[in-house]
Order: C-alpha cells, then sequence, then structure tokens
C-alpha cells in the first residue's frame, strides 16, 4: 500500500494546538452554543429551566455535565422545524432520516453551516490520505440521507475531484472506478464487499485496481474487516463518524498514517461518554454512550445529545484532538440472548477468521418456543467444498469467544442479503411482547 502519511504544511494549526489551546476554544465556544440555544429554541429554554440551570452557570467544560441530554424522541417531538434555532428562511438546507420506524428526525444548516461542514469533511479528506487533484468515487446514497451530499461538499473543500455515484448499480461502480481511475472511495463497509463481489463476476483483481484509500462509515465494522478489505484491494482503509443530528459524516476520522481510532474534531463538537443506564459522565478510557454537544452550529444547535453508540475517549496520537475508538454496537443495537449481551460486530469478528466462509451474514432472531434461538446466516466462500464443517466451526468459535449458543445456516455465493447502503444485521421474528 502506498505511503499516504501527510507532509509539512497538510495540516490545519487546530489539528496540532495544545490541548490547553484546544480546551480554551471548547470553552468559549460552548458557552456561545449554550445561549444560543437557549434564546432561540423553545425547547432548550424549557429543557434547561426544568433541570434548574442557565447558560451562565456553564464556568468550565465539567460544568456541561450539569445540564439536561436530548434523545432522539426530542427531534421527532419537535417535528419538523421546531428545535430550529434561526427563522426558516435563513436555513439553506435541510436533511431528515427515512421516518421508516417513526416520525422522521429533521436537520437544518445555515450557510455558514454547510460551510463549516465541508470544512471539516474536508480535515477528514486528507486525514484520510487524499490530497487536491485525487479522485473521489462517493457511493455515499444522495438525497434526504446526509452521506452522499455531506461528503461531496467536503471533498470538493478539500479540492478532489468527486464522482457522485451513489448507491446501486455495482456493476456501474466497478466500471467507474476502474475507468476514472479513483483514487478513494467513500462507502459502506457492507457494500464494498459488494463491490468487492462484483470485480470478481468481472474477472477483474482488486488489487490492481486504482484505489488507494477506503473511507467506510455509517455502520460499525471491525478491525478484521478492515484487514479483509485492505488485503482485497490493496489499498488503506479508514473509518469516518457522523450522524445527521450533530452534522452528518464528518465528526470524526481516523488518519491513513495510524489508524488507531477516530480523531474527533473537538473544535466544533465537544464529546462525553456517559454511563448508559444512569447517565453519569465517566473518564477517559471507559467504554459508554457517546453524547455530542456542538459548539459552533447555528441552525439546529444540539446539547448533548445521546448518540446510543458505544465507544471510549483516548488521548491525541496523530493529531492533539482526542481519539474515540472504533464503535463496537449500539445500545440499541444489543441483542440479550439468554442473559448474555450481543453485538453484531461480535458476531462478524469470529466470521471473519473462518477461512471457508464470505464475509457477508445475517443474524436472525427467533423463538420457536420459550427459549430464544439465533440463527446466523452465512455464505460459502469461493472454492470452500464442506458447508457442514464450516458452520460447525463458526458456531465453536461462537460458543467459545461469545459465550452463545448459535445455529449456523450455510447457503450459497449470494444468497445472504446484499445492502448498497446501511447493512441490516438483524431481523427479529420473535414475537412482541403483549
Amino acid at each position: 500500500m502506498k505511503d499516504l502519511s501527510p507532509k509539512p504544511g497538510d495540516l490545519e494549526a487546530i489539528e496540532t494546538a495544545s490541548r490547553d489551546e484546544i480546551a480554551a476554544l471548547q470553552l468559549q465556544r460552548m458557552k456561545w452554543s449554550l445561549k444560543h440555544a437557549y434564546e432561540n429554541v423553545p425547547f432548550y429554554r424549557d429543557s434547561f429551566d426544568k433541570a434548574g440551570v442557565h447558560p451562565e452557570d456553564l464556568k468550565s467544560l465539567a460544568d456541561l455535565a450539569r445540564f439536561p441530554f436530548t434523545v432522539k424522541q426530542d427531534l421527532r417531538d419537535n417535528y419538523p422545524f421546531g428545535l430550529f434555532a434561526v427563522p426558516r428562511e435563513q436555513i439553506a438546507r435541510v436533511h431528515a432520516s427515512s421516518g421508516t420506524t417513526g416520525q422522521p428526525t429533521v436537520v437544518g444548516y445555515t450557510r455558514n453551516d454547510l460551510s463549516m461542514w465541508a470544512n471539516v469533511v474536508a480535515r477528514c479528506m486528507r486525514a484520510s490520505g487524499l490530497r487536491p487533484g485525487d479522485v473521489l468515487h462517493n457511493a455515499y446514497g444522495y438525497g434526504l440521507f446526509t452521506g452522499g451530499l455531506g461528503v461531496h461538499g467536503g471533498a470538493e473543500r478539500a479540492g478532489l475531484t468527486v464522482v457522485p455515484v451513489s448507491g446501486g448499480m455495482t456493476q456501474r461502480q466497478v466500471r467507474l472506478i476502474e475507468d476514472f481511475r479513483a483514487d478513494g472511495i467513500t462507502v459502506t463497509p457492507s457494500y464494498a464487499l459488494s463491490i468487492l463481489d462484483e470485480y470478481a463476476q468481472q474477472g477483474l483483481d482488486p488489487r490492481e485496481s486504482p484505489l488507494k484509500v477506503g473511507i467506510f462509515g455509517a455502520e460499525p465494522w471491525t478491525n478484521a474487516m478492515r484487514k479483509e478489505i485492505e488485503d482485497a484491494f490493496d489499498m488503506h482503509a479508514v473509518d469516518i463518524y457522523g450522524l445527521s443530528e450533530v452534522i452528518g459524516p464528518g465528526v470524526a476520522n481516523e488518519c491513513v498514517e495510524t489508524k488507531d481510532g477516530l480523531h474527533i474534531w473537538e473544535d466544533h463538537f465537544y464529546p462525553e461518554i456517559i454511563d448508559p443506564n444512569t447517565g453519569e459522565v465517566l473518564p477517559d478510557g471507559e467504554l459508554g454512550e457517546l453524547v455530542f454537544t456542538s459548539l459552533t452550529k447555528e441552525g439546529f444547535p444540539i446539547i448533548r445529545y445521546r448518540t446510543r453508540d458505544l465507544t471510549r475517549l483516548l488521548p491525541g496520537t496523530a493529531r492533539s484532538m482526542r481519539r474515540m475508538e472504533k464503535i463496537t454496537g449500539r445500545s440499541d443495537d444489543m441483542i440479550i440472548l439468554r442473559g448474555v449481551n450481543v453485538f453484531p460486530t461480535q458476531i462478524e469478528e469470529q466470521l471473519m477468521d473462518v477461512p471457508a466462509l464470505a464475509p457477508h451474514f445475517q443474524i436472525e432472531l427467533s423463538r420457536p418456543d420459550r427459549m430464544d434461538v439465533m440463527t446466523v446466516h452465512v455464505e460459502l466462500a469461493e472454492g470452500a467444498g464442506n458447508p457442514d464443517a464450516a458452520a460447525r466451526d463458526l458456531s465453536g468459535k461462537i460458543k467459545s469467544n461469545v459465550g452463545i449458543s448459535a445455529k449456523v445456516q450455510v447457503a450459497g455465493a449470494g444468497q445472504v442479503a446484499r445492502s448498497e447502503g446501511k447493512a441490516v444485521r438483524i431481523i427479529d421474528n420473535r414475537p412482541k411482547e403483549s
């Protein structure tokens, strides 16, 4: 793989500022953000008042713990524009969730917000090893989803040549990567595997592709998956993180020279880790739920937003700003099976250790009688010949390393459901509680 480490002059001054400088900037901006939200969003005024706090109570960064959390239901309850902090006519763009499981969540951006967003995504592109003039194949979905347009604006700000492919039409994805000589690709890790399968279908060697870096986000993925993708394409694979409620993609990114966790752009997004059960703020290094407060957003400030993502905060390495570990799962994506907490990423780790199986999988939960049953649907790898042995191998690894018994169903190539966006890892067919 090509060395993509930054050269002198590649980084912004804030990326290598001292921790004291970063903290001073954060406190200044946090005071502004709390005051802006309190004075312009009735929800925050009511929320702060009920908690008995006022923006002027913030004297130090630690004082943020006195302020109430914001959760996704708050966005739904204020649909569509109730959490906007500026008049609607000053909103330059609106994004929204699909709303397939309830009321959509809507977020808005002023022109200054869009410029800030482009700046932090451009920072992500540079951290990933891309430089002005490189070609970026953007396979994130365009539209109300923040992925496609969010990456697009930041990649242009970074001076890249952007190919706005979006998701789907996998045959065309491969052709354009090859014909346009893409240096980088932004895509979900699960869809990257579908693109990899398409290379094989077309008789092309992915290691000969022009890609030198893949920037993967929108779903949890493991370091075992990273190795699989890097080996298959002979390219770097780095993690990007974001969510629409905070800004979209670009909240944090791995640095290609270290790949040791995602550096959070702390000059715009203040992170906390809390105990998901008690809400208590945990010290750096402890595993818990990630919470964000925006420091510079005008149109849609967000105060102590509970992401439900589970990770831990670590000191900076390649940049001064703190890192977050790769997301291990979501507190609302955790499977409790016969008293054991299980995340899809744990199953993925065991699957990646069975050479006879392809990396595609889906977990089915059922309750045929009184006990819950987990069935892991997987595919036989190309050239592998004994599905029963592969099933026993994976089942044994899950039992030994995760601590649960699981059935393993091995299907032929292409039989496990694919996704062009976020992978649907869990199908819960258990009867609903009455």
